[in-house]
């Protein structure tokens, strides 16, 4: 979620948890959300830009928009299939 929110454009944590609720309707917590920047900056897939006063903003990597377009994919087909067996039934 957090990689399909900064596909868009750069944004800073609250930005990415008011996309996120937005889209997704899930709210992240600070602790779960800052955690999760911090794993996805170390694996390479976001990175922070200069922080806008007290705001750090992230942009997704070339590697994050690759990683996020195969999970997508996968996830499609996975919705694909699940949608044509319940209407079978």
């Amino acid at each position: 979620m957090i990689l399909t929110s900064l596909v868009e454009e750069p944004r800073h944590g609250y930005a990415i948890v008011k996309d996120v609720e937005a889209v997704s309707r899930v709210r992240l917590g600070p602790g779960t959300l800052y955690a999760t920047l911090s794993r996805l900056e170390a694996r390479g897939l976001i990175e922070g830009l200069p922080a806008d006063d007290r705001r750090r903003p992230y942009r997704i990597t070339g590697a994050g928009v690759e990683l996020l377009r195969a999970r997508l994919e996968r996830m499609e087909a996975i919705s694909r299939t699940g949608l044509e067996r319940l209407a079978r039934t």
